[in-house]
């Protein structure tokens, strides 16, 4: 097994970089030029177009969502505002606000803001909420069951595992990342590219590492959905050991809270 070698002694800590491309890195930059009109702006919009010109802007960006929502890819305000709201954005905040009234009275949706920085939001069923009744710590379909796996080795790892532990993991599962899977296809791309655009993973490099290592956190969207109680109940199942044995773990399931939504920014 090849050795991990350390160029500096001096920042041997866990810390890493997350890289973006040109696409993120020109949506940050549109995202900069939005201003969030003031309420007093967002009154003198509304007088100037019809309740069913603001309806048909408001169903655009419900469309949307619903898009965006059925690959689980979270909708970031840059591309909402440049792509579907455009002209309107001077009530950006009133189309948001009905927006989200629709998700929740007509879908049992609830928009939620996972990355307050970037303005990224994404749906979630309030039943889920209310009753705990995840899909992810209840998996109805092998992909995932495959994500549930991760985040629970992740979890009990402290937060933060390398990638060569989770490729361990799955292999011990009959998955080996390294042959191409009759259910998942490419294992290695659907963990680190598809699993990270939904935000259920943040996959880094950790540096000063050669040759390069990477290691897997938890993402927004997980940190929002998935139940930290229940993967906890479900480990204490597997290994037939009382939850509260993993004091750390436990401590945290118990403590952790849920964002608020905000339909607003």
């Amino acid at each position: 097994m090849t050795q991990r070698k350390r160029t500096s002694n001096t920042q041997s800590s866990s810390q890493s970089k997350r890289t973006s491309g040109p696409a993120a890195t020109q949506e940050e930059d549109d995202d900069q030029t939005f201003t969030q009109p003031s309420t007093t702006q967002v009154q003198r919009g509304l007088e100037k177009l019809t309740p069913a010109q603001v309806d048909q802007k408001t169903a655009e960006v419900v469309q949307f969502f619903l898009v965006k929502d059925q690959k689980k890819i979270p909708v970031r305000r840059a591309d909402l505002v440049k792509h579907v709201v455009k002209e309107y954005r001077n009530i950006y905040p009133e189309i948001m606000k009905r927006a989200a009234r629709i998700f929740d009275q007509v879908f049992g949706l609830k928009m939620i803001e996972i990355d307050a920085k970037n303005h990224m939001y994404i749906l979630i069923n309030k039943l889920e909420t209310v009753e705990g009744a995840s899909p992810i710590t209840n998996p109805t379909n092998p992909k995932t069951g495959l994500l549930f796996v991760i985040l629970s080795v992740i979890f009990m790892k402290g937060g933060v595992v390398g990638e060569n532990l989770i490729w361990k993991t799955l292999k011990n599962l009959k998955v080996d990342v390294g042959e191409k899977h009759e259910e998942f296809g490419d294992v290695k791309k659907v963990v680190t590219d598809e699993f990270v655009r939904q935000r259920y993973l943040e996959y880094t490099r950790i540096p000063h590492t050669e040759p390069i290592e990477h290691e897997f956190h938890w993402g927004q969207r997980a940190e929002v959905e998935v139940s930290k109680s229940k993967i906890l109940a479900f480990m204490g199942e597997l290994h037939e050991q009382d939850p509260q044995s993993w004091s750390q773990q436990y401590q945290e399931a118990h403590s952790s809270t849920q964002p608020s939504t905000s339909s607003q920014k």
